[in-house]
């Protein structure tokens, strides 16, 4: 059986995590170039927990600009199997309202421009992406924020858009119209590439704000979402450390497959695999291209 590690990813507003014990700071190298900042890596509990901020320690890094690949291939060489996101969001619907937390499920990827896969010409894999959060996780977390009495949705589609720029009125109008329950800048392609990583993820999608569609709210801007995004970075890791304190020893078998993503999933021969980038997919594609 493999271990259970817990990753955080914390985003806007969560640049730490308190409760973190034994802690100690790494840097690893990864051949997909510079993570957002070093990992902590310490304990809650008996769980070890792997910490890294998205937008580094400051933030340094604007959501086009972050090394996604690289963020997650360091996760999945420092032996995170489940990986949680922490990210503040806008809400599409009055009764999503700032300060809830939201179990997101499904995502729309509006994202352009961004390096979504580790694979690529000389070694092409298409894996699914159907159910991109565990809901073995999802429940979990669920369970964990109502140990804490902290308010929280289950299930909603986030639709991750370009940035840096917050939506203009016709596109917030028009995604609501579409049905989908909040906006962010981020989990695109991070959940893609955790899957290809084959790393369970799930996201907290902390709302901040309600976009500029609301008729009696202003639209988002930065002050607002960084006054709920601290109060809601408290929240964030008291249901954290529940989550970790009450975390499975090792790691279980995950409904949609997560563990098993890369079966059967890569098309190329093995003649016609380029070297190169074997050697980069070590530690996300090891599994299966070695055996």
């Amino acid at each position: 059986m493999t271990a259970a590690v817990l990753g955080v990813m914390g985003g806007s507003g969560v640049y730490d995590l308190p409760g973190l014990e034994d802690v100690r700071e790494e840097r690893i190298a990864s051949p997909w170039g510079e993570p957002s900042d070093a990992l902590r890596i310490g304990r809650i509990g008996e769980t070890k927990v792997v910490f890294l901020a998205r937008h580094g320690r400051g933030h340094r890094y604007s959501p086009s600009g972050i090394n996604y690949r690289a963020n997650i291939d360091v996760l999945k060489r420092a032996g995170v199997t489940d990986l949680v996101s922490l990210s503040a969001c806008g809400s599409f619907k009055a009764e999503l309202h700032p300060g809830l937390f939201v179990l997101v499920d499904q995502f729309v990827d509006r994202t352009h421009g961004r390096a979504s896969s580790f694979f690529g010409d000389g070694c092409v894999a298409h894996v699914s992406l159907a159910h991109p959060v565990g809901p073995a996780l999802q429940a979990r977390i669920a369970a964990a924020a109502q140990a804490e009495d902290i308010a929280i949705h289950r299930d909603g589609t986030y639709v991750c858009m370009e940035g840096p720029q917050f939506s203009t009125y016709a596109e917030s109008t028009t995604y609501k119209a579409l049905g989908y329950d909040v906006i962010g800048m981020t989990n695109m392609p991070e959940a893609k590439l955790a899957r290809e990583a084959e790393i369970t993820y799930a996201t907290i999608a902390m709302v901040t704000d309600f976009d500029c569609w609301h008729p009696t709210h202003d639209a988002v801007d930065v002050a607002a979402v960084v006054a709920v995004a601290r109060a809601n970075a408290d929240k964030a890791a008291r249901l954290v450390a529940r989550l970790a304190r009450d975390f499975p020893a090792e790691r279980e078998p995950c409904p949609v497959g997560t563990e098993r993503a890369l079966d059967g999933a890569i098309m190329t021969a093995p003649a016609q695999r380029d070297p190169a980038l074997l050697a980069r997919l070590d530690a996300v594609a090891g599994r299966v291209l070695n055996r």
